[in-house]
């Protein structure tokens, strides 16, 4: 039999290669990079906000523990170590059932395009990739796609576009789209910074970028909002259930409140102008930040759907995640406190056989945490096992953020952001909060 082709072999993907083997079906794990994990390694210098516990998969576990591994029981690990402590062993225990440098380029169905109705569901899937040894096709039972959303980040341009001149800013190394490490103190030391967003990522670039503040005052930072409210930027504080991801917020507040942060709302970027080795943002209202060293756009991500155009999507117009769990998750409209973990019925597709999983499954909303990833795969896999309870049981309720409103009326002046939101009087959709690009 064909094996289940799993593309991406990060948390999720590895996790649902073990559930399979547990399971008793062949997986074969896909990844365009050399090494398990490898976007988590671009951020392995962030610190989660997940304690360890939440960070490894059930079945996982059991595969690695006869090997004399030992689940860490404490502590909030970088995603270095989160690969060096548990993912990159799992990888090692999959042995060749992963391969690596194999960048999925399409999905489709054996002898079928994507117009095809006769005998669709009866066919293999056929997965096309592209190695080192040029382009191949492989026949899988079922498809898994795990591969994520950072290899895709959303741009600076308020309108979903680059804005005018970002390529070029992009290029000229002065744009970038990534957590600032230790390695940029020197750099930065004494330069002015400009942080694009809202999300988690944006709040961990701000606090190390303080750091620098403290200790070269002659630094300058300015943290660009689109959103005229400041709204929840800083998070559920003391009632978030993942009290490092409360912190995160609360430490980014008080950086702006010392003044080692200038907050800058309401500037929906139109124009990224570069002079030299630094650039210049332009709002649509024609206001101007002064002349930036360093950008960094960290505005979130969305999925990639282009080798997907010969399958039968089921995708939420605005979100592009699966219909069924859009409204769960969309920014618009939530949130009061915690997403629902979602599974196989939420994930399913007109495809039959074919599932979103990971943080690409919540397509353009933020939040994603390991856990909702591990229960995904959990019932996904119970699900093409024929185990129907299993998929349809739940196993997992998630933490609460501690955030009420979610982001409120988008043109809403500071005071009113909440306006239409959960915590107005009349009814509201639950939803999650604020993003960060890894959890």
């Amino acid at each position: 039999m064909s094996p289940v082709v799993v593309i991406g072999a990060g948390p999720q993907g590895l996790a649902a290669a073990a559930h399979l083997l547990e399971r008793g079906l062949e997986p074969l794990v896909l990844e365009s990079g050399e090494n398990a994990a490898s976007a988590v390694a671009e951020w392995g210098h962030v610190r989660l906000f997940s304690p360890w516990p939440e960070l490894t998969d059930a079945a996982a576990r059991r595969l690695l523990e006869p090997t004399g591994w030992t689940a860490p029981a404490t502590g909030f690990p970088t995603g270095a170590q989160w690969i060096d402590g548990y993912l990159a062993p799992l990888a090692e225990q999959l042995g060749s059932r992963v391969r690596y440098g194999n960048r999925v380029i399409g999905v489709g169905r054996t002898g079928r395009d994507l117009s095809v109705d006769e005998g669709r569901a009866e066919q293999s899937f056929t997965v096309h990739v592209q190695n080192a040894h040029g382009e191949e096709r492989i026949e899988a039972s079922a498809v898994i796609d795990a591969s994520g959303t950072w290899r895709n980040p959303s741009p600076a341009g308020a309108d979903g576009l680059p804005a005018l001149g970002e390529r070029e800013a992009q290029d000229a190394d002065v744009v970038q789209y990534r957590i600032p490490n230790g390695d940029d103190t020197a750099a930065l030391a004494g330069k002015h910074v400009v942080v694009v967003g809202s999300g988690h990522s944006a709040a961990t670039a701000v606090n190390t970028l303080a750091g620098i503040v403290e200790r070269e005052p002659s630094t300058r930072v300015s943290w660009v909002l689109r959103r005229d409210a400041v709204g929840n930027t800083f998070g559920g504080g003391a009632a978030d259930e993942l009290p490092e991801r409360g912190l995160l917020g609360q430490r980014a507040k008080q950086a702006v409140q010392r003044g080692h942060v200038q907050l800058v709302t309401g500037f929906r970027t139109e124009r990224v102008s570069v002079d030299g080795m630094t650039a210049v943002l332009t709002a649509e209202d024609g206001r101007m930040l002064t002349p930036a060293d360093r950008v960094f756009v960290l505005t979130g991500f969305r999925p990639d759907p282009s080798f997907l155009s010969e399958v039968r999507l089921d995708l939420d117009v605005r979100l592009q995640a699966p219909a069924r769990i859009a409204a769960e998750v969309d920014p618009n409209l939530h949130s009061c406190g915690s997403v629902r973990a979602t599974g196989a019925a939420d994930l399913a597709h007109p495809e039959p056989g074919f599932y979103i999983v990971g943080a690409k499954s919540y397509g353009r909303a933020p939040t994603f945490l390991a856990l909702t990833g591990f229960e995904q795969v959990r019932s996904v896999v119970a699900e093409l096992a024929g185990d129907r309870e299993a998929a349809e049981r739940v196993d997992l309720v998630l933490p609460d953020t501690g955030v009420c409103g979610g982001s409120g009326v988008f043109d809403a002046p500071e005071g009113n952001g909440n306006a239409g939101s959960c915590c107005a009087p009349s009814p509201q959709l639950i939803q999650l909060g604020t993003a960060p690009t890894s959890r």
